[in-house]
């Protein structure tokens, strides 16, 4: 992908042209918008937010029109295009300034945090908005296939006690993964070798996992609404463990003679089987106290 982003970093209507067909394109297929997002992302960490900035303001306007073109309507490519990118070019723009992934998986967390306590301030009652949502996406379900519907009726009243939390944690780990790209990208054209040494020693300060205790324990110990938004935050919070798990999971697994085929088993597993996201955020938590690579040598060939 290094031909992309040799693309992107040619111009400011080259960059302005990927970010916009792509947020346009990911519509359709919803992946595509990492790629999309590491394109503002990569324009931001080079050659700073000002420049990131009208890249941002510029391929949003384009998809407006790309919106009217194609969807009838630019208020809606715009809001999406917006969503999709201002996250990341903050981010970027902390990441460019503070020079540590964690910092930005730490404000990232920060801005999910942020999202599920403003959608339980400013909504009724998240869970029966959530049902009410889930009921509409499987109604497809009832239609094709014979489901108990009590078994149903009860899977998606669990469900929707934690959307908020599923949701906001979603969007999270796609801007972190378009940063992370991006970064990729970075390293590729400018600091051959960068991203590895980076990726591969990244940790999250005790402070987080301290936090992270401390809220799922409020989750634990309290009941209603209060337990209810705690263990929607603690979703973002653990889950973004996640993150330093599969940092830990590569170093070990860079160094072994087999490492050109598990890297990219491993990769495909973590994205095709969801389950396998819990233990390796566990491994990435206990990495906090437990230094699980240091007595690994980390190798630049990612």
């Amino acid at each position: 992908m290094n031909f992309l982003a040799q693309y992107i970093m040619k111009g400011r209507m080259q960059a302005m042209s990927v970010a916009s067909s792509l947020a346009l394109l990911s519509l359709l297929m919803p992946p595509i918008s990492i790629v999309s997002s590491a394109t503002v992302a990569l324009v931001t960490l080079r050659r700073g937010a000002y420049e990131g900035g009208l890249v941002l303001l510029t391929a949003s306007i384009a998809a407006a029109v790309l919106g009217v073109v194609v969807l009838g309507n630019f208020q809606f490519a715009f809001g999406y295009a917006l969503i999709l990118w201002l996250p990341v070019w903050l981010l970027a723009v902390a990441l460019r300034e503070g020079r540590h992934l964690s910092l930005a998986l730490e404000i990232a967390a920060g801005v999910g945090v942020l999202a599920v306590i403003g959608f339980y301030l400013f909504s009724e009652d998240p869970a029966i908005f959530w049902m009410s949502v889930l009921d509409v996406l499987m109604q497809p379900m009832l239609e094709n296939v014979e489901v108990p519907i009590e078994q149903l009726k009860q899977t998606v009243i669990m469900i929707s006690q934690y959307m908020t939390g599923i949701v906001a944690m979603g969007s999270v780990s796609g801007v972190l993964f378009g940063l992370l790209l991006a970064r990729w990208w970075q390293a590729n054209l400018y600091n051959p070798g960068g991203f590895s040494k980076e990726y591969l020693l990244l940790a999250m300060p005790p402070r987080f996992a301290l936090s992270t205790l401390i809220v799922l324990a409020v989750a634990l110990l309290a009941d209603g609404l209060f337990a209810e938004m705690a263990w929607n935050i603690g979703i973002i919070l653990f889950m973004l463990y996640s993150f330093i798990g599969m940092a830990i999971i590569h170093a070990v697994i860079n160094n072994m003679s087999a490492k050109r085929f598990l890297l990219p088993s491993f990769y495909v597993l973590f994205f095709v089987v969801p389950h396998l996201v819990v233990p390796i955020a566990i491994i990435g938590l206990t990495d906090t106290w437990i230094s699980l690579r240091k007595n690994i040598k980390p190798k630049t060939n990612i």
